[in-house]
């Protein structure tokens, strides 16, 4: 999933890890990918990911379909592009959970995944 922030990067990013505490998460790790670049003396746009997650709703996943651990925590990606616009992106818990063989077992917990990405995203990125 990719969709649009009306704020830069910093303010993205920002917001995002915001209303990811706000939610009751924890935040894991927030990588700077331009800094690293920056530090070896390449360039890149803005280019940044938050870790987050909660035990509650990705335990189930993973004690279904164990290898879900590679993709878990959640991970959001905050970059700009050429023209200057920012964007957010994420992989969709659906695809996360049949990437791992999920199946019906796993609904509850994706849906419970997909309502909480969707709303920290829209927080981080959305005027209103």
């Amino acid at each position: 999933m990719t969709i649009a922030s009306a704020f830069d990067p910093t303010q993205t990013m920002d917001r995002l890890e915001a209303a990811v505490l706000g939610k009751g998460m924890q935040v894991f790790a927030r990588i700077d990918h331009a800094a690293g670049a920056a530090a070896v003396g390449l360039d890149l746009r803005p280019t940044a990911v938050l870790v987050f997650g909660n035990a509650r709703g990705g335990t189930p996943l993973m004690a279904a379909h164990q290898t879900a651990g590679i993709d878990l925590p959640l991970k959001v990606l905050v970059w700009q592009d050429a023209d200057g616009k920012t964007w957010v992106s994420y992989n969709e818990p659906s695809w996360i959970a049949r990437r791992h063989g999920g199946g019906a077992e796993t609904n509850g917990v994706v849906a419970a995944m997909i309502a909480a990405l969707e709303a920290v995203t829209r927080d981080a990125t959305a005027l209103s």
